[in-house]
């Protein structure tokens, strides 16, 4: 009896590791495509500011230097 008894409670922790095991890997896989699209919704947004701001850079210095131009003649 205390054999049966010990291969019960063996079974039980092989079985809870494994399902743990189990568990940690699917929690991953689907934690990955997630933050792939988050990186790629980042990446868009950084461009979109990079190019806002160059423009707005550009504006500033064409009318910096149109008064400047207009003086000369």
């Amino acid at each position: 009896m205390l054999i049966f008894l010990v291969g019960l409670l063996l079974g039980v922790l092989i079985g809870g590791a494994l399902c743990v095991q189990y568990l940690r890997r699917e929690i991953a896989a689907n934690v990955g495509p997630q933050l792939q699209q988050l990186n790629l919704k980042i990446e868009t947004l950084e461009s979109v500011l990079n190019l806002a701001l160059a423009t707005r850079q550009t504006e500033l210095a064409s009318y910096a230097a149109a008064p400047a131009r207009n003086e000369r003649n």
